[in-house]
């Protein structure tokens, strides 16, 4: 059985039910729920010009290898309703992975860890809540050191 750290995100629509969406498809498809993050809400990172974003982040145990657990998360995507069109913009839902075990991971369909994780404060702060111990196993620092030393500044608000 593996662990999984997701990130889930979404900027159009219902954030929030879409939110819900994913964790119920992500507990029956994907693998079983151990801890879902509190909500929180931030300004769009990279392409500005768009409606702030929802996030959360979900671990799970999976029987899925990464690749399997990727291909299923994009699945759940289509589901859900998103159609991939413009790379940072605006989704109703978006499904990454962060961390799977201490995995270090890199393919054309995969990177794990999530290489953008170290400079991304909506994706730091609710991981922080789930693990802030947990060691990035690149960079050989803990989630909440990470958090510490980011230079995102891009409010991250819990809801």
């Amino acid at each position: 059985m593996h662990t999984a750290y997701l990130l889930i995100g979404g900027n159009l629509g219902n954030r929030l039910e879409y939110l819900q969406q994913a964790v119920s498809l992500i507990n029956r498809q994907a693998g079983k729920a151990t801890a879902i993050s509190s909500v929180y809400e931030t300004s769009a990172w990279g392409k500005t010009d768009q409606p702030p974003f929802l996030n959360q982040v979900m671990s799970i145990h999976t029987k899925l290898s990464a690749a399997e657990l990727m291909t299923n998360l994009l699945s759940i995507e289509q589901q859900i309703g998103r159609q991939r069109a413009d790379r940072y913009g605006p989704r109703i839902i978006d499904l990454d992975i962060l961390f799977f075990d201490a995995e270090i991971h890199q393919s054309p369909h995969i990177t794990i860890p999530h290489p953008e994780i170290a400079k991304r404060r909506f994706a730091l702060v609710p991981m922080a809540e789930l693990a802030p111990e947990l060691v990035h196993p690149i960079l050989l620092k803990s989630i909440a050191k990470l958090l510490e030393e980011c230079k995102d500044p891009l409010a991250v608000k819990k809801i």
